[in-house]
């Protein structure tokens, strides 16, 4: 089986310093090199918010030359949004993610339908807080930034805390390997929460940015 491996960061700082992009490419050539061929590799510094794709063109491209598929280490270094994912099926892209090798197309869209609704409802209950707060006559931007920098204090103070009790190769587990590792250590969140999902990919995201 040939591959092309489609790796994207959000920020210029992200691609110049390798912080999650050297994790999607273990991730990417490791698959690949147990599954088939890796025949060419693209990496694309642009939002997930952003469908103007240019390196993704020049990737599907390449993959349809050659008769590969476009590998990629997570859904969402791809698209969280439904409608994209479905513009690319439509065009004939065969994808393949990683973390859930054996997904079919229904499943990917399902997925992504997920992930989509999961950021709605967190839009919508910020923007409901915000509203709260500024009804009590809360100053909300200076508070805010200061809120904000507290939590993404306390979560970095955790994650050198527990960085030395990480399972080997944590880098290349998906978040779900990586909850159930952590909640089978006995590890809790620094909210002494169990570990979900989504709580290991904020954890992951904190780690791999003090690298």
């Amino acid at each position: 089986m040939k591959y092309v491996g489609y790796y994207r960061v959000s920020t210029k700082k992200q691609a110049r310093s390798g912080l999650g992009l050297e994790a999607q490419q273990q991730m990417v050539r490791q698959f690949a090199g147990a599954h088939g061929e890796l025949v060419g590799e693209f990496v694309e510094v642009e939002s997930g918010r952003n469908d103007r794709r240019i390196e993704l063109a020049k990737a599907i491209n390449a993959a349809k030359k050659a008769g590969a598929s476009l590998l990629i280490a997570r859904l969402d270094r791809f698209s969280r949004r439904v409608s994209f994912i479905s513009a690319m099926m439509d065009k004939g892209v065969r994808l393949v993610i990683v973390e859930m090798p054996n997904a079919t197309d229904f499943q990917l869209h399902i997925f992504a339908a997920l992930a989509q609704e999961e950021r709605r409802l967190i839009s919508e209950r910020t923007k409901a807080a915000l509203a709260q707060a500024k009804r009590k006559g809360t100053k909300l931007g200076r508070n805010g930034r200061v809120l904000a920098a507290a939590n993404k204090g306390r979560a970095r103070d955790y994650a050198g805390r527990v960085r030395d009790m990480l399972p080997d190769r944590w880098e290349t587990m998906s978040y779900s390997e990586l909850a159930r590792s952590l909640n089978e250590t006995g590890l809790t969140t620094c909210n002494g929460n169990r570990f979900y999902p989504q709580t290991a990919k904020n954890l992951f995201t904190v780690l791999s940015s003090t690298l």
